[in-house]
């Protein structure tokens, strides 16, 4: 009999940068960090690569279109919540449209918020890889 293998849940976050500024959403009604800012982000779905399903989340959640070779890989966050995650924050370098909220159920509020100064209320794992991320560390681990 074999042993099952240990598993991660693989998760994709998009730092959407322009004049310095970031775009953050605010969760709402998910379940999940509601009222406070993360960035687009999603799991993948399976049968995906981490790059597509960046693109298929910037998508689904504010109307963005990205290339998967506009994106380029900005950190790395090994994390422990209630299981183990390994978080994937990509760095788009173009994409077409503007930024719409499109899961109303899910988001209340899309925002370009400096770089340097986020609000007190985001989620802490996405507040210290956007630290991690200014400082150029490209891995970090939380909640350990």
């Amino acid at each position: 009999m074999s042993k099952a293998r240990f598993k991660l849940i693989p998760a994709v976050h998009l730092l959407l940068i322009k004049d310095g500024k970031i775009l953050l959403a605010r969760r709402f009604q998910t379940g999940y960090e509601d009222g406070n800012y993360s960035v687009i982000a999603g799991h993948l779905n399976g049968n995906e690569t981490v790059r597509a399903a960046m693109c298929r989340e910037a998508w689904e959640e504010a109307a963005i279109k990205i290339e998967p070779t506009a994106l380029q890989l900005a950190h790395v966050m090994h994390r422990r919540a209630e299981d183990e995650r390994i978080d994937f924050f990509f760095v788009a370098a173009h994409w077409q449209g503007e930024a719409i909220i499109t899961e109303p159920d899910k988001c209340d509020e899309l925002s370009w918020w400096e770089l340097s100064q986020l609000p007190p209320n985001t989620v802490p794992y996405v507040r210290a890889a956007l630290e991690n991320f200014r400082q150029g560390s490209m891995y970090s681990e939380f909640g350990w």
